[in-house]
């Protein structure tokens, strides 16, 4: 957490107040969390009105996804039409197959090219042959696993021509690059990405867009995200989100230099390691790298036990190792999905910490290959 968010909520976290109460203590709550509304709104460049208090990304996605289809069908039975790019998170992933399973929508995966970027053509061709049918469509901003930035714009424009509803999971993004949370309907962001608490988030909701609620109760947050606000995490997101606004040339620059020499050293050190994702349009502080004749768990566990921590960014079930559905959407085989890792780094990464991946790094991939990979 960045101490301005740390410093934000300890401060709310002694003091009393529900913000929807009209009393002082109330009041004075209520006036905390709409000060908060008003600079999250500035950083996105939205109206306040448009910004909706979330548990975080998740909620943020599925109350988008759902509640944009589900307002829409209820207007217009007909349209029953999702368009998703192949490579959203789970949070978005999960919702969309949802809606396929048990809502009677019609599913269109939007493939991606080589780098992980979505076909906009393949999109244009959907939005026509779904003409009249298009419930919704959702594009992340930026890839979750391995950076890559989609065209965001363009997609928009074209959701706009066909009067179609458009969400984007930005949860990767904010705070990181630029992002306009005006150009989609609606956009989800998250505190824990930017230096803030875990367990909040915002959904950016332009006020003319219909979301049916996923959650009834008091009718707060425009009465589609009923529920007592989190006053506390809502101050540290605020203080956490301004703060990242406020430096964010700086420390992108940083960050990414150490992400380039970082997949430097390791692609010149080591055989067989390729870089996955856009190297030039991609998110700086992500690195995701394919180790030939590795298996992706036994490499993340083995640096694990040297104090280096790393994701495989893909699921694993019931302990059997799963490639992701990222890569094999990219063109990857299922063995080369297998054997890559996902390195973040952030605003406190500094060149020790390249140092001593490197310095583990060599013997970690020998020992995963000498093992193979798992049947």
């Amino acid at each position: 957490m960045r101490p301005e968010a740390l410093e934000a909520m300890l401060a709310e976290l002694v003091a009393v107040g529900n913000p929807s109460s009209q009393h002082t203590s109330g009041r004075r709550a209520r006036r905390i969390v709409e000060e908060s509304r008003e600079s999250i709104a500035s950083v996105l460049a939205v109206a306040p009105g448009d910004v909706v208090f979330t548990s975080g990304g998740t909620e943020a996605d599925n109350l988008a996804v759902k509640g944009l289809y589900r307002a829409r069908r209820s207007a217009e039975p007909q349209r029953t039409w999702v368009l998703s790019s192949s490579i959203e998170h789970h949070a978005v992933l999960d919702a969309v197959e949802h809606l396929g399973a048990h809502e009677d929508a019609d599913v269109v995966w939007l493939p991606v090219d080589g780098v992980g970027r979505v076909d906009v053509e393949r999109l244009a061709e959907s939005l026509v042959a779904g003409e009249g049918r298009t419930a919704l469509v959702t594009v992340m901003w930026a890839n979750n696993e391995v950076g890559t930035i989609q065209p965001v714009a363009e997609v928009a424009a074209l959701c706009a021509a066909y009067g179609v509803p458009f969400h984007s999971d930005a949860v990767q993004a904010v705070g990181q690059v630029p992002v306009d949370a005006s150009v989609p309907t609606t956009l989800a962001a998250s505190g824990h990405k930017v230096g803030g608490p875990l367990g909040v988030g915002v959904l950016s909701a332009r006020r003319s867009a219909a979301i049916e609620p996923l959650v009834h109760g008091g009718g707060q947050e425009r009465d589609i995200r009923s529920g007592t606000l989190d006053t506390p995490a809502i101050a540290g997101l605020a203080a956490a989100l301004t703060a990242a606004d406020a430096d964010r040339d700086e420390r992108v620059a940083q960050v990414r230099t150490l992400r380039d020499e970082l997949v430097h050293r390791v692609v010149g050190e080591i055989d067989g390691v390729t870089r996955n994702g856009d190297p030039v349009d991609c998110l700086p502080g992500i690195a995701h790298l394919s180790f030939e004749g590795c298996e992706g768990d036994a490499l993340l566990l083995l640096l694990d036990a040297a104090g280096i921590e790393c994701s495989r960014g893909s699921a694993c079930s019931a302990g059997v190792p799963q490639p992701s559905h990222v890569l094999l959407a990219m063109g990857l085989d299922a063995l080369t999905a297998r054997s890559s890792l996902r390195f973040s780094l952030g605003r406190t990464t500094s060149e020790s910490d390249i140092d001593r991946l490197l310095d583990v790094l060599p013997g970690v991939v020998a020992r995963a290959r000498r093992a193979g990979p798992a049947r």
